[in-house]
C-alpha cells in the first residue's frame, strides 16, 4: 500500500466518523424530544399540550445542549493547541470559573444589567481574563503540564471561593437560585435566551474552519511563521473566540465541565491530530454527548432533576484520571 492510499484511507476514516457522529446527534435529539415525564410518540398526531411541551420546553433546551456541547468541545480542542497541552480544558483550567465570577458580580452589583446579553458579555470578559492569564503564564514561563494544571485548578478554587462568599452574604433569592444553576443546568432555558446562541454559532463555525492554521501551530511557532502564520494575530483571535464560546456556554448552562477535555482527547487518541477534521468532529460529538447527558439528568430521578454539570463530571472525572495515569503526565 503506497502513501497516497494510506492518506485516502485515513481521510475516509475521518469522514466516516463524521457521518456516524452526525447520525448519533440526530438520533439522540429525536429521543430527547420524545422522552420525559410525558412520552411523546412520533407515530401519532401530537395533542396541543404535547406541541407546547416540545416547542416551548424541550426544543429550546435541546438547542442549548447542542450549542453548549459543541462550544465547549471546540474550545477545548483549540486550547489544547494554543497552550500546547493535551489536558487543557475550560473547566479544568478555571476559565469557566472566571466567567461565573463575572456573572455573579454583575447580578450582585449591577442587577439592572442582568439580562441574557448582559450575562454573556460579563461571562465573556471573565473567561477572557482567565484565558489571558493562562496563555501568558504558559508562554513566558514554559510551565510543565502539572504546573499549568495546578495554576488552573487554583484559579478555579479562587473563583469558587469568590462566588461562595457572594452567596453567603446575599439575601437575594435570585442569587441563591443562580447557585443551583451554576452547578450546570439548562432546565430553565427559553427561546429568549437563545439570543446568546446567535453570537456563539458563527464563532463555532469559524473555529471549525481554523483546522489548517492549528495544524501549523502544532508544528511550533518557528515553523508556523515560516509557513506564513501571523502568530500574534492568530493567538488573539483564538483567545477571543474561546472566551466568547466559554462565556456564552456558562451564560446558558452554568458550569459544565470535562466536555472540552474528554471529547477532543479521546478523538485524538482514536483517529489522529488533523485539526481540520478534529474540530468539526469535536463539535458534533460534544453536542451529542451533552444531549445524552441531559437525557440522563432529566430521566434518572422521578421527583427531581439532576444538575447537568453533575452528570458530565461523573462521567468525565474517571476518564480524566485514566488519561493522567495512561499518559504519565509530568
Amino acid at each position: 500500500m503506497n502513501y497516497n492510499q494510506l492518506i485516502y484511507r485515513k481521510q475516509r476514516r475521518w469522514l466516516n466518523t463524521l457521518v456516524i457522529a452526525a447520525g448519533c446527534l440526530v438520533l439522540f435529539s429525536a429521543c430527547y424530544l420524545m422522552v420525559g415525564e410525558i412520552f411523546i410518540s412520533p407515530f401519532h398526531t401530537p395533542t396541543p399540550l404535547e406541541q407546547q411541551l416540545v416547542m416551548q420546553l424541550r426544543l429550546p433546551r435541546l438547542c442549548a445542549a447542542i450549542i453548549i456541547g459543541a462550544a465547549l468541545a471546540v474550545s477545548g480542542a483549540s486550547l489544547q493547541v494554543l497552550l500546547g497541552n493535551v489536558l487543557a480544558e475550560p473547566g479544568v483550567l478555571g476559565i469557566s470559573g472566571g466567567a461565573s465570577v463575572m456573572m455573579v458580580g454583575l447580578l450582585f452589583f449591577f442587577p439592572v444589567l442582568a439580562t441574557p446579553l448582559g450575562f454573556m458579555f460579563a461571562a465573556m470578559i471573565g473567561s477572557m481574563v482567565f484565558t489571558l492569564i493562562l496563555v501568558s503564564v504558559a508562554r513566558r514561563k514554559g510551565l510543565t503540564t502539572t504546573r499549568l494544571l495546578l495554576i488552573g485548578v487554583a484559579l478555579g478554587i479562587l473563583s469558587s471561593a469568590i462566588v461562595t462568599w457572594a452567596f453567603y452574604f446575599s439575601d437575594d433569592l435570585s442569587l441563591r437560585q443562580l447557585m443551583y444553576w451554576l452547578m450546570g443546568s439548562i432546565g430553565g432555558i427559553s427561546w429568549s435566551q437563545h439570543l446568546v446562541t446567535l453570537f456563539m454559532l458563527p464563532v463555532i463555525i469559524w473555529l471549525c474552519l481554523q483546522g489548517k492554521v492549528l495544524d501549523k501551530l502544532m508544528m511550533g511557532e518557528v515553523h508556523a511563521k515560516q509557513l506564513g502564520v501571523d502568530i500574534a494575530a492568530v493567538r488573539w483571535k483564538l483567545i477571543l473566540a474561546v472566551s466568547l464560546l466559554v462565556g456564552g456556554a456558562v451564560a446558558l448552562g452554568g458550569m459544565i465541565g470535562f466536555i472540552g477535555l474528554v471529547i477532543p482527547h479521546l478523538l485524538r487518541m482514536a483517529l489522529g491530530t488533523e485539526n481540520k477534521y478534529l474540530l468539526p468532529l469535536s463539535a458534533l460529538c460534544g453536542g451529542a454527548f451533552l444531549v445524552a447527558a441531559d437525557i440522563i439528568a432529566r430521566t434518572s430521578l422521578h421527583a427531581a432533576e439532576l444538575p447537568l454539570g453533575v452528570v458530565t463530571t461523573s462521567i468525565g472525572a474517571p476518564i480524566f484520571i485514566w488519561m493522567l495515569v495512561k499518559n504519565h503526565i509530568d
